[in-house]
């Protein structure tokens, strides 16, 4: 497996930033359901309209197979505060911070020398008008996260299974990512 992963650093790191929780993960263990698939196909808008959200990302089985080439994830959360939870408007604003945070922790494993892939809230809005329905490759395939959901992952479960806040009551919205990992 080569690089072990420093608990220590890591904490280090993220003790600079507003990570509410994380846990460590074996890749191995993280299941993917076809039933977040269906979700995503008849209930987002964004379905098959991006490079981060099914069909573009691949079958439940290539986004399996990619999970599973990993050694480990970094599976973390932050908390946004908002005036009215069911404005979602005034929700999905507070997305770019967490994407942000996203962002620095894949650099920060990455500079640990760790090859990654990320996985997170966005169904990926970098762009104003996504190159997929054109039938053209990301612009942005080095920024661009995929959701979590996009690659069949139960977001719920997992925090269930790891002991984590999944909703803290209130005007707070919990976010989630995935970082994967393996030593180059």
């Amino acid at each position: 497996m080569g690089t072990e992963f420093n608990t220590a650093d890591f904490e280090a790191f993220i003790s600079q930033y507003p990570i509410y929780e994380y846990r460590l993960l074996n890749a191995a263990d993280i299941t993917v359901e076809k039933r977040v698939r269906i979700v995503c196909q008849q209930e987002c808008e964004r379905y098959n309209s991006t490079w981060a959200c099914p069909p573009a990302v691949g079958t439940l089985e290539e986004c399996r197979d990619r999970i599973h080439k990993y050694d480990q994830a970094v599976f973390f959360s932050s908390v946004a505060e908002v005036s009215d939870v069911m404005n979602m408007e005034e929700m999905l604003a507070t997305r770019d911070a967490h994407e942000n945070l996203t962002t620095e922790v894949d650099r920060f494993l990455k500079n640990m020398g760790y090859d990654t892939f990320t996985l997170s809230t966005e169904s990926c809005d970098i762009c104003e008008e996504c190159a997929f329905p054109q039938g053209k490759p990301c612009r942005h395939p080095d920024r661009m996260h995929p959701c979590l959901e996009s690659h069949g992952v139960v977001v719920s479960e997992i925090v269930e299974k790891q002991q984590m806040e999944y909703n803290l009551g209130g005007n707070t919205i919990l976010w989630f990512s995935m970082v994967l990992f393996r030593s180059v």
